[in-house]
């Protein structure tokens, strides 16, 4: 049985974990207070879910997820990610990450400010674009006329590929927005961030109780193109 690692189990962490069980994967959570703080979620997901350290958690993991604030990026384990698919969901918020001035510069991404972190280990941008609710609520099988697709960038082929296999087993389709180079496409304030999952958009945002509605990857490579920087 295939595990799904997550480093982070907030919002999205934990939305992926229980879609991961759902799926039929083994699930091991981490976050930054300790394995102890986890054991109503893991109690929750039941026997295929356990709860560590972030190395342990990457250790394990066939693919691991990173959801930390971007300003703690620099803690995530180095060592125990090489040659591991990482996929990174972070996203850059100024206010509560303090000003990085490369990304202010647009000189990179936040994804490739994690590659270079992590320089074994293979890093794909995903779940960064989408409402956690949505990510719950918009999953579904392989073949469904209503499957959401997800982006996905990154500079490894092979990686990317066992992105959208991951993708795959919990609920979606994946479409390649090109190299790590590429992610801003879908980083915060674009067309594909958010918005294309909402059923009831407000400008680029949403509400919190907003249903969502699928979005299909035609719907979605529209709004990769339509991204612009500056």
């Amino acid at each position: 049985m295939s595990t799904l690692g997550l480093i982070g189990s907030g919002h999205i962490g934990s939305t992926l974990a229980r879609l991961g069980v759902a799926a039929g994967l083994d699930v091991v959570l981490s976050n930054s207070r300790g394995p102890e703080t986890l054991a109503d979620l893991v109690a929750e997901l039941g026997p295929h879910a356990r709860a560590a350290t972030p190395a342990e958690a990457a250790v394990a993991g066939d693919w691991v997820v990173v959801t930390v604030p971007l300003k703690n990026y620099r803690q995530v384990p180095v060592a125990p990610l090489a040659g591991k698919i990482v996929l990174d969901t972070d996203n850059y918020y100024p206010e509560r990450d303090g000003q990085i001035t490369e990304l202010d510069a647009e000189e990179t991404t936040t994804s490739e400010l994690l590659q270079r972190h992590l320089p074994d280990a293979k890093v794909v941008k995903a779940f960064n674009n989408i409402f956690f609710a949505h990510l719950a609520a918009l999953a579904r099988p392989s073949g469904a006329v209503d499957r959401s697709a997800l982006p996905i960038a990154g500079d490894d082929p092979e990686a990317k590929a066992g992105a959208t296999r991951l993708l795959d087993l919990l609920g979606y389709d994946a479409v390649d927005a090109g190299p790590l180079a590429d992610s801003w496409r879908f980083q915060r304030d674009t067309p594909a961030y958010v918005v294309p999952y909402a059923k009831n958009p407000q400008g680029r945002g949403i509400s919190m109780d907003d249903p969502g509605a699928s979005a299909d990857a035609a719907t979605l490579r529209a709004a990769l193109a339509a991204a612009r920087r500056g």
